[in-house]
């Protein structure tokens, strides 16, 4: 391997297969993200946004099992990808 520089991380590529839906929501959290109306953040931020958002709310919920009960826990963080199911602990179910 010539050069001896280590390859760019943030380089990386892939292509994305936009669907209807996908394309649906990927509007809905450019929403979310942009600072204002007249925004329109790039879709690599958007994508960035919502990835660290689901690593916090998993860690978040984590985090709140020394403070709180399973149902309450699973009243407040239950969605469709992060999404629990009470018993005498929370049990996450991944996609």
């Amino acid at each position: 391997m010539g050069g001896g520089q280590p390859p760019d991380m943030g380089t990386e590529r892939t292509t994305l297969r936009l669907s209807d839906e996908r394309k649906r929501l990927l509007d809905q959290a450019a929403g979310i993200v942009a600072a204002g109306d007249a925004d329109d953040p790039p879709r690599s931020d958007v994508i960035d946004a919502a990835l660290t958002h689901l690593v916090q709310s998993a860690r978040n919920v984590e985090d709140a099992r020394e403070d709180y009960d399973p149902r309450t826990i699973q009243d407040i963080a239950n969605t469709d990808v992060l999404g629990f199911y009470y018993r005498t602990s929370i049990e996450s179910r991944w996609r």
